[in-house]
């Protein structure tokens, strides 16, 4: 009973547009993930520097090469 009255509730929002989700954070920054490997910095450097995951970034890469 709880989950319908939920998922009305969503689907109200949806249609309202107030339900987006999550924003994509490290996906964002991909532009700065390829600067900073053409620089020569290490995956887990750019990480760092960026203050995303490191499988964010092997994520991004993946992306990139498709």
């Amino acid at each position: 009973m709880m989950l319908e009255r939920q998922r009305e509730g969503i689907d109200v929002a949806r249609r309202a547009g107030k339900y987006r989700g999550r924003k994509p954070t490290a996906r964002a920054k991909r532009d700065e993930v390829m600067r900073l490997l053409s620089e020569g910095v290490s995956k887990a450097g750019i990480a760092r520097k960026l203050g995303i995951g490191e499988a964010s970034v092997y994520r991004i890469l993946a992306d990139e090469r498709r």
